[in-house]
Order: structure tokens, then C-alpha cells, then sequence
């Protein structure tokens, strides 16, 4: 067999994710993390103190490496730039300081971490096509937008599956995401359940499965959010503030 040659072997390397995409993979690797801390403190044995340490600086380097990602990028000052580099940076602190505390204490720290992820990438696609004057691409029309809506849910940790009796059911929150619309995305190799890894539903009852996104899912979610970030700032309630009027700072600033 002929093996091929190292400049074909350059076009087979896989593109470095966009700092949006970035974005989608640590809300997924903040769902993994929580997802594990629950279990923890669901288990019959209590956890060691320091089990969720090592995964906690994982974290952090991972949203340091964001951070960086997002400033390599030179993008004109604005102050929602500088609003989202900042949560990334409390985010950062908050999980760097959950990994000297109790398994409760550092889950309630890291419990919002997945949908700030989210909402950062967000920002950053609406801030990023705005700096640049840059066309908004054409949404991937092959997906409805109850797909859409439904990769955004499973990117910030809001679904899970399980069955009973024979019968597959998820839970998610509002907007509900249909066992036939996570189906849909499975098919299409958009979607994937990791078995048990969830908390279970009820006191006593089995750990449920956490629906993530694929390494094609988080693409295509990215994709869609570049096209669709100003509508979707709106609907994950991520529209930056306006900054006050410079004499409303002032008279404030004076109290």
C-alpha cells in the first residue's frame, strides 16, 4: 500500500477551532465537570476533599486558553468585548478558587459556568461581525430552527435522557427539547448521550444520561450563532447593557 505523502497529509489537518467554538467546548467540558461533582455528592461514600481539584484547573487553563484565543484575535475595543473577556476571567477565578472548598461549595460556584460559556460566545460572534463590518454567513438550512434552539439548549447543559418501561423520555427546561428532536440530531451525527453520567431525577433513582454536543455538533451550533447572534443575544437574554449617558455616570459616581 502506498503511504501517503507528507503535503497531502498537511490538507488532513483539522482547521484550530474559532474562539466561538472555543467558547462551546468549555461549556461542555463546565457541564462534564458539574455533572461529576453531582455524583459525588450523590455517592454512598463521601468524596476526598480534593476529587474535583484536578479537573478545576483543567478548567481554568481551558478558559485562560479562551481568553486568549478572543484577544489573538485584535478585535476593536468595545465595552461588550470588555464585559465578556471579564466574565471569562471571573469565570476562571471562581473555578480556580471551587478547587480548595467542599465538593457543594465548588458546585454552586461552577453551576452557571456552561450558559455564561454560552452567552459569551454570543457576545463575541455579534462583537466580532460588527468590528469587522463582517456579512452575516447563511444559517445552515438543512437544520429547523427547533434544531437550532435545541443544540443551543444541550451547549449550556439543559438536557438529559432516560428511560422507563421501554420508553426513551428527556428532560430538559423551556424550550423543551423532544426525544424526536434529539433523535434527529443523533442521526445526523450532531448529538451524542454519555450513559449515567447525569444526577439522577429523584432521591434513590438512576443516574440519567447527559446529552452533549459532537465535535460536528459544536461546529455546526457555532456556525449558527455567527449567522444568528443578534437574534440569539435577545433570546438567551445576553444583550449587552448599553453604557449610561456620561452625566448620568457622573451624578452617579458623585452619591
Amino acid at each position: 500500500m502506498t503511504e501517503p505523502s507528507a503535503e497531502s497529509l498537511l490538507f488532513d489537518v483539522a482547521p484550530p477551532p474559532t474562539p466561538v467554538g472555543r467558547l462551546l467546548h468549555l461549556a461542555d467540558q463546565y457541564t462534564q465537570h458539574n455533572d461529576a461533582l453531582d455524583l459525588f455528592l450523590r455517592a454512598s461514600a463521601p468524596p476526598a476533599p480534593d476529587a474535583h481539584a484536578a479537573s478545576a484547573q483543567r478548567l481554568v487553563t481551558g478558559t485562560l486558553s479562551a481568553i486568549k484565543a478572543i484577544q489573538d484575535e485584535r478585535l476593536y475595543e468595545s465595552v461588550q468585548l470588555a464585559e465578556t473577556v471579564m466574565r471569562l476571567k471571573q469565570l476562571a477565578f471562581l473555578t480556580g478558587a471551587s478547587a480548595d472548598l467542599s465538593t457543594g461549595t465548588a458546585r454552586e460556584l461552577t453551576a452557571l459556568a456552561p450558559e455564561a460559556a454560552v452567552s459569551c460566545a454570543v457576545t463575541l460572534a455579534a462583537e466580532t461581525r460588527r468590528r469587522r463590518w463582517a456579512t452575516a454567513p447563511t444559517p445552515d438550512d438543512r437544520l429547523t430552527a427547533v434544531q437550532h434552539t435545541a443544540l443551543a439548549e444541550i451547549a449550556c447543559g439543559h438536557v438529559v435522557a432516560s428511560s422507563s418501561l421501554g420508553r426513551e423520555f428527556t428532560r430538559s427546561r423551556e424550550p423543551k427539547v423532544l426525544m424526536s428532536t434529539l433523535r434527529s440530531l443523533e442521526t445526523k451525527g450532531l448529538a451524542e448521550r454519555t450513559a449515567r453520567s447525569a444526577h439522577a431525577a429523584y432521591v434513590g433513582g438512576p443516574p440519567l444520561d447527559r446529552v452533549r454536543l459532537t465535535s460536528a455538533g459544536i461546529t455546526t451550533l457555532a456556525s449558527f450563532i455567527d449567522a444568528s447572534a443578534a437574534r440569539m443575544s435577545t433570546a438567551l437574554g445576553t444583550t449587552p447593557r448599553r453604557p449610561l449617558p456620561a452625566a448620568t455616570q457622573a451624578a452617579t459616581r458623585s452619591r
